[in-house]
C-alpha cells in the first residue's frame, strides 16, 4: 500500500530512481534540486539566501480562536494597515455559548479590524477557515500563511503554512518568516482509488507510515506521479489537509486540467497555472502510494497515525481495544475507561458518526454520504449521525442537487459550517462512547470530555463512506466498500453571490478613523519583562508521554471561549493532564515579584537551592516534557505559559517547528536535554544567560538542582536566528519592536 524511501530520489521522466542507482555529479544534483515545485516557489518567495529563507507570503488568514490576539500583538507593536490580504473566518467558536457574550465580541472585534485595517471578514457559520481559502484566495505558485495548523492548499499549487500567531505579526509588520530551507519529500502516486475508498482513506494510511518514525517531520511533501489524474479536486483537498498530521512543514501538488476547471469553476480562471516538476527532480525522500491497493481505514483514539484497515480492526477490535483501554485509563481520574464492550456477537457498535469540517464536510463526501444513506436509516437506537457542509455554497448545491432532502429523511441532522466537533466546541460523546469521525484529529479529550472530572470519551477517525456505511448499518462498524451505492455524483456548481452578499472585503481600503469594537473580556497582552543576565528556574510541570499535543498544553472546546483574554484562558493551561500546574506556576510567579520588589527571593527558595544568585537573576517557571507540541499551531500553547512566568521549555525535542516558533516568539527559551530525567520542583541555573542566547554556541552549561543535590548539565538551544536570539533577549516580540521603534 505504501512504501518509503529513506535516501535521496530523483524523479526521472515522472519515474523514480533512487540515488544510489544513478550516476548523478554533485552539480547535477544541485541542478536537479532545483526542479522541484517546492524549490520554484519558496524561490519567488524568498528575500534571503538559498539555504536561508525569509520569505514574504501572498494572503494571511485566521479564525476566531487566534484573531484577536494576533491582531492586539500587532497593534502593539505598531501596526497601521494590513500591508497583504488577511482573511478572518468564524468557524471555531461561533455556536459555543460558553462565557456569555465573548464569542459575538470577538466577531464584532474582528469586523472592526477587518475594517480598520483593510482586511476581509468571513461571518459564522459562512465557511470554515481552509475552505474559504480554497474557493476564494489559494492560487496557483502563491503561498499563503495561516494561524491554523491545517493550513493546506497544497492541492490548489498554493504551498500554505501553519504557524502560530507571531509569525503572521511579523508578515503584518512586513518583516519576513525566516526558516532553513527544508528538505522536500515526493509522494509518488500510482493507481486508482477503489469505489467506497474517500481521500480519510489514503490520509490516514499515510500519517501512519510516516509520523511515528517523524520521516516527513518538518519538510515539505511534494505530491506527484500519474495516480494524480486519478482524483477529483475534492479528493486531493481531503488527503492534502491531513498532511497537517504527518507533522510536516508543507504540501504541493503538481496541477493539472482538473485544478484548472477548479479556478475557472470558482469565477478565477487566471489563478491557474499549470505546474508541473521538472524533467529530472531530486528529492530528499519519497513516500510511494498505490492508491488502489488502500483500503478503508480507521485511526484509533488518541492520535491519527494509530491507523488499522478496517477489516483488521474489526478482526482483532478486542486486542486493539484493549491497548485503547489502557491508554485512556492513564488519562482518567479513577479509571474506568473501557471501549470493549462496544464488540457485540463480534461486531463493533460505536456510538456516534460526524463529518465536518475542512477534512470531512466537501461536496464529494457528502453527496456520496447520502447515495450510500439514500432509503435507508440511520437507525433508532443509540448511534446518531451530524454532517456539516464546510461552507454555504457547498450547503446550497447538495440543496440544489438533492443529497440535503435524502439525508434528513435518513435521520441524520444537518448542521451550519462549523469546526465544532473537530475541537471539542459540539457534538461531545458520552462518557465512555466512541465516536468515529471524518475531522483532522482525535487526539486525547480534544472531543470534549474532562478526564480530571472523571469523563472520558472518544474519537475514531474514518472516511466519510464508511461512516455513511456504518449508519446505514444501525452503528455497526462498516467499510464502505462493503456497501453497494451508486457513485455517480452530480457535478458541483459555485454560486459566488453567497459570499457577495454576507462576506465583507476590505483588503487595500482601509479605514484609519474605524474605531476598533472591544467586548469586556477582550485584554491586552499583560507586559513582559526581558530575559535577565542569569536565569533560574523551577521546573513546575513534568510530562513524560511520549508526545504532548497543544490541545494538552492548553485545551481547545469551551476554554477558547476566553481566547481574547490571555490571565483568563491561562487559568486553564495543562488543566487537563496537570491541573496543579498554574498554582505552582503562579508560586513561582509571585516569588519573582517579591525578588523585583525587594532585590531578593523569598527565604524557602533560598533554601532549597541553597545559594544567593547574584541580584540580576530572573526566575521563572519551566515545562519538562519529551516531546511537546504536536497538534495545533494556536500561540495560546505557549502565552498561556509566558503569562504564568513561564521563561522555558526543556524537551528532548520538539514535535512540531510551529509549537517552537510560539516559544520563542513569546520570549521562552526552547532547551532540549539528552537525558530526561527531571522531576516537579528541580531547579535550573544557568550563569549568563543573556550572553548566551546573544553570542552562543548553541549549548547552555546550566546547574541542576535537586532534592538539594546540584549537578551540571548541557541543555541545547539552537537553531537560532540572529532575530530570534534578540526576541527572547528582548522578552517577547511584542518587546522586540518596541524596542526597535524606540532606536
Amino acid at each position: 500500500m505504501i512504501k518509503l524511501i529513506n535516501g535521496g530520489v530523483y524523479c526521472i521522466d515522472g519515474k523514480l530512481t533512487e540515488e544510489k542507482n544513478t550516476v548523478f555529479a554533485d552539480a547535477e544534483k544541485r541542478s536537479a534540486e532545483k526542479n522541484t515545485l517546492a524549490y520554484g516557489v519558496l524561490k519567488a518567495h524568498n528575500k534571503g539566501d538559498g539555504e536561508n529563507l525569509k520569505i514574504s507570503f501572498d494572503a494571511l488568514v485566521s479564525h476566531d480562536i487566534t484573531y484577536v490576539g494576533i491582531i492586539q500583538t500587532a497593534k502593539a507593536s505598531g501596526l497601521e494597515e494590513f500591508p497583504l490580504p488577511y482573511t478572518l473566518t468564524n468557524c471555531h467558536n461561533s455556536l459555543c455559548a460558553v462565557g456569555g457574550t465573548v464569542n459575538a465580541d470577538d466577531h464584532a472585534f474582528g469586523f472592526s479590524a477587518a475594517k480598520k485595517y483593510g482586511g476581509n471578514y468571513v461571518p459564522p457559520h459562512i465557511a470554515v477557515i481552509h475552505q474559504y481559502m480554497r474557493e476564494m484566495q489559494a492560487r496557483c505558485g502563491a503561498m499563503i500563511l495561516g494561524s491554523d495548523s491545517h493550513t493546506r492548499y497544497g492541492a490548489l499549487g498554493t504551498l500554505a503554512v501553519g504557524e502560530g500567531g507571531p509569525e503572521l505579526v511579523k508578515q503584518l509588520l512586513r518583516q519576513t518568516y525566516d526558516i532553513k530551507r527544508p528538505e522536500v519529500i515526493a509522494v509518488y502516486l500510482t493507481g486508482k482509488p477503489r469505489k467506497g475508498v474517500g481521500p480519510h482513506d489514503v490520509a490516514i494510511a499515510l500519517v501512519g507510515a510516516v509520523f511515528k518514525n517523524a520521516f516527513v517531520k518538518n519538510k515539505i511533501l511534494e505530491f506527484i506521479g500519474p495516480g494524480i489524474g486519478n482524483l477529483s479536486m475534492d479528493f486531493r483537498c481531503g488527503i492534502d489537509v491531513m498532511t497537517t498530521e504527518t507533522a510536516c512543514l508543507s504540501s504541493i501538488w503538481e496541477t493539472d486540467e482538473i485544478t484548472e476547471e477548479f479556478f475557472a469553476l470558482h469565477g478565477r480562471a487566471a489563478d491557474y497555472k499549470q505546474m508541473k516538476v521538472g524533467k529530472t527532480a531530486y528529492y530528499d525522500g519519497a513516500v510511494v502510494i498505490d492508491l488502489s491497493s488502500v483500503e478503508p481505514m480507521i485511526a484509533l483514539p488518541f492520535h491519527p497515525s494509530n491507523a488499522f484497515t478496517l477489516k483488521h480492526f474489526i478482526d482483532n477490535a478486542a486486542d486493539i481495544l484493549y491497548d485503547a483501554e489502557k491508554d485512556g485509563n492513564k488519562l482518567i481520574k479513577g479509571g474506568g475507561f473501557g471501549l470493549r464492550d462496544k464488540i457485540k456477537n463480534g461486531k463493533v457498535l460505536v456510538d456516534q458518526g460526524i463529518i465536518a469540517g475542512c477534512a470531512g464536510g466537501s461536496y464529494e463526501n457528502l453527496a456520496e454520504t447520502c447515495e450510500i444513506l439514500r432509503g435507508k436509516s440511520c437507525g433508532c437506537g443509540g448511534f446518531e449521525l451530524s454532517v456539516y457542509p464546510q461552507s454555504q455554497p457547498v450547503y446550497k448545491c447538495l440543496s440544489d442537487n438533492g443529497y440535503i432532502s435524502p439525508l434528513v429523511s435518513s435521520g441524520a441532522i444537518i448542521k451550519t459550517a462549523f469546526c465544532g466537533p473537530c475541537f471539542g466546541a459540539g457534538d461531545t460523546p458520552a462518557n465512555n462512547g466512541l465516536s468515529v469521525r471524518h475531522v483532522t484529529r482525535n487526539f486525547e479529550n480534544r472531543e470534549g470530555s474532562k478526564p480530571t472530572e472523571g469523563q472520558l470519551s472518544a474519537v475514531a477517525l474514518m472516511d466519510a463512506r464508511s461512516i455513511a456505511a456504518t449508519a446505514a448499518n444501525g452503528g455497526v462498524l462498516t467499510p464502505a466498500t462493503e456497501t453497494d451505492f451508486d457513485g455517480n455524483i452530480k457535478k458541483y456548481y459555485f454560486d459566488k453571490t453567497i459570499y457577495e452578499n454576507r462576506v465583507y472585503c476590505g483588503y487595500g481600503k482601509p479605514k484609519p478613523d474605524e474605531q476598533l469594537v472591544y467586548g469586556p473580556n477582550i485584554a491586552d497582552w499583560p507586559q513582559q519583562v526581558a530575559l535577565g543576565k542569569n536565569l533560574l528556574l523551577k521546573v513546575v510541570s513534568v510530562l513524560s508521554d511520549s508526545v504532548t499535543t497543544t490541545d494538552e498544553l492548553i485545551p481547545s472546546g469551551e476554554t477558547s471561549s476566553y481566547r481574547s483574554n490571555p490571565l483568563k484562558l491561562a487559568e486553564f493551561t495543562l488543566s487537563r493532564k496537570d491541573p496543579d500546574y498554574v498554582m505552582r506556576a503562579e508560586i513561582v510567579k509571585a516569588d519573582e515579584s517579591e525578588r523585583r520588589r525587594s532585590g531578593k527571593l523569598p527565604e524557602n527558595v533560598l533554601k532549597e537551592i541553597n545559594f544567593m544568585p547574584p541580584a540580576d537573576t530572573l526566575y521563572g517557571s519551566c515545562i519538562a516534557a519529551r516531546r511537546p507540541g504536536d497538534g495545533s499551531a494556536r500561540e495560546q500553547a505557549a502565552s498561556c505559559q509566558r503569562v504564568l512566568g513561564g521563561i522555558a521549555n526543556i524537551a528532548e525535542a520538539y514535535a512540531t517547528k510551529r509549537y517552537r516558533s510560539n516559544l520563542i516568539n513569546w520570549g521562552m527559551l526552547p532547551f532540549t536535554c539528552g537525558e530526561f530525567d527531571f522531576k516537579t520542583g528541580d531547579y535550573i541555573y544557568i550563569e549568563d544567560v543573556l550572553s548566551t542566547v546573544r553570542n552562543g554556541d548553541g549549548y547552555v552549561n546550566a546547574k541542576r538542582i535537586s532534592d538539594g543535590k546540584t549537578q551540571n548539565i548541557v541543555l541545547g538551544l539552537f537553531p537560532l536566528t540572529d532575530k530570534e536570539r534578540e526576541i527572547i533577549a528582548s522578552g517577547c516580540l511584542i518587546n522586540y519592536y518596541k524596542n526597535k521603534t524606540a532606536l
